[in-house]
């Protein structure tokens, strides 16, 4: 529910604040007084659109803030959008308005105008002056009368759309296979190209890799053989000053004095351990010289290839893995368009049985709408009865169309309507006046009561067009729904004021020549106050008093 409204530099708004009640909560004051002003508040806390011209005159910014407290689905639904909630499960909702923008914050963070719009509806419902033109639509019935079916229109619903997107999918892939023949056959001679110059290229995975490092390999062989043949030379045994013809020379004049002189022997050994190590190195030098032999052949192969696949690789992908999946695609695209007429067949034949699905689906659900009609037709009479509509007669057509089918369904859905005796029913957009909507719209919410997720319902002005008995029967329907909801109602009408759990009195007045408009709670006296001067007396007579005191007594008896 809503717990407190706080608004400050809002139009003639210095600052307020209210705390609302549980139950039945009336907002009365004189024509003028600036009411409009604060259901316009929350309205602007969720969401509505916001300009400079709210901000107070000499003021910087207007603020509005909403403190909710939460029940289970709100909360799940607030978490679900990992939004923070407060201790309590108190939720703190503001909107800043500034020259230029305006913020929007729940908790401190800041949230954006999609996200606002998703939380606001599961907050409260908001029935403006002009809500009941929403009966004037017949798109609007149709959501009436599955919001009472309940979850299993949302289930089949649900279904539905995903059916019809599925069918959606099929018919935009028929539609765009047919192309005429000459435009087909031109596809075909260009995908049978590319698709023999990739295959005649005969890829294998990676080969692109390979190739390029046998080609590095050979267009640096040259320079690594002369350095391989330098390395050889000087550290073998044909050439004069070689490591090796130095070493062997060294050794054989050491050898001369091993004989002659025994210190001699380890430096021999280490230097034939030297002679040896050398030996092996030249060897294996020798082996990889051979390796390296230049083959032109093979040079002149690789260039080749490496431009067959980067002629490829420009054409169709970055790789030859991309490359040879391209050649996939245009396979199956040519095997779809050799077997055209096979495939538009089956395409044919898959959109026929998604249609089948939908249209059974779509039966099912017209059948629950047909099924829900009547009792729900029942409630809503008896509801309009309980408003003063004596000889009111309606009446949930449900005419399915099968080839207008949505996701919501094929069903055409018209309420039909008779509010006076020997008048034919006829569609209720054409014939209730305004103030028969307000009353048929009181009707409605207090039908839909038990399946509103929100707690809180406001009402601005309900009582339109309405006075006497009329009047009456509306405050006792508000009274009773204000059992189990939170009510939020301005109000013009006595009768709806006794129903009051919380009465609070909206005022302008002129401070420091600037007009204010602010708001306060009564306390009983007050309330039978505000009451009398309700009933229309300009004197606050004991006969008026103890008028408005009777009603406040028959409100009570009511809801009790």
């Amino acid at each position: 529910m809503l717990e407190s409204l706080h608004v400050k530099n809002l139009a003639l708004i210095d600052e307020q604040e209210v705390l609302f009640h549980e139950g039945m909560n009336i907002l009365t004051g004189e024509t003028g007084a600036g009411k409009s002003i604060i259901i316009g508040s929350i309205n602007l806390a969720l969401g509505a659109r916001a300009d400079k011209d709210y901000i107070r005159t000499g003021a910087d910014y207007a603020l509005v803030e909403l403190s909710f407290s939460l029940n289970e689905q709100q909360c799940a639904l607030v978490r679900e959008m990992e939004l923070p909630i407060e201790d309590g499960n108190t939720l703190l909702l503001q909107r800043k308005i500034m020259p230029g923008k305006s913020t929007c914050r729940v908790g401190g963070e800041t949230i954006s105008a999609t996200q606002l719009k998703k939380l606001a509806p599961c907050l409260l419902d908001l029935y403006g002056q002009h809500e009941h033109q929403s009966l004037l639509k017949p798109a609007a019935y149709r959501k009436m009368l599955d919001d009472y079916i309940g979850e299993k229109a949302k289930k089949q619903k649900v279904m539905l759309k995903s059916l019809i997107a599925e069918y959606r999918k099929t018919a935009e892939e028929m539609e765009a296979q047919t192309a005429d023949e000459k435009e087909r056959a031109g596809r075909m001679r260009l995908l049978e190209f590319e698709a023999a110059e990739i295959e005649a290229a005969a890829l294998e995975p990676a080969e692109d890799e390979q190739v390029e490092k046998k080609y590095r390999r050979l267009v640096n062989s040259k320079k690594i053989k002369e350095i391989v043949y330098l390395v050889h030379g000087l550290t073998g045994y044909d050439e004069e000053g070689s490591a090796g013809s130095a070493v062997g020379h060294a050794l054989r004049e050491l050898k001369g004095i091993g004989s002659a002189d025994e210190e001699a022997l380890p430096l021999i050994a280490q230097l034939t351990d030297i002679d040896d190590l050398l030996n092996d190195f030249n060897r294996s030098m020798a082996d990889y010289r051979d390796s390296l032999e230049f083959d032109e052949e093979e040079f002149v192969s690789l260039e080749e290839r490496l431009n067959v696949i980067n002629h490829l690789k420009s054409k169709y992908g970055g790789s030859v893995d991309v490359i040879l999946a391209s050649l996939e695609e245009r396979q199956e695209e040519l095997e779809k368009l050799a077997n055209f007429e096979a495939y538009m067949e089956q395409l044919k034949d898959r959109a026929q049985k998604q249609k089948e699905e939908i249209l059974s689906l779509c039966g099912s659900l017209s059948l629950l709408r047909q099924k829900a009609a009547k009792p729900l037709s029942k409630k809503l009479r008896e509801a309009m009865e309980d408003l003063n509509f004596k000889d009111v007669r309606f009446e949930i057509a449900v005419t399915p169309k099968d080839e207008d089918f949505t996701a919501d369904g094929y069903d055409q859905i018209e309420f039909l309507i008779s509010t006076n005796p020997g008048e034919s029913l006829r569609p209720l957009w054409q014939i209730a006046s305004g103030g028969e909507l307000s009353r048929i719209m009181l009707a409605f919410k207090t039908v839909f009561a038990d399946k509103d997720e929100t707690d809180t319902l406001i009402f601005d002005e309900i009582d339109t067009g309405i006075s006497g008995k009329t009047a009456w029967e509306v405050a006792k329907k508000l009274g009773r729904l204000s059992k189990d909801h939170q009510i939020i109602c301005i109000t013009h009408l006595a009768q709806i004021a006794a129903m009051a759990d919380g009465h609070f009195l909206i005022e302008k007045s002129v401070r420091k020549e600037r007009t204010t408009t602010s708001i306060r709670a009564l306390a009983k006296e007050e309330s039978l106050n505000e009451l009398a001067r309700l009933l229309g007396s300009g004197e606050m007579t004991k006969a008026v008093l103890e008028n408005a005191k009777e009603m406040k007594e028959n409100a009570k008896n009511v809801k009790a």
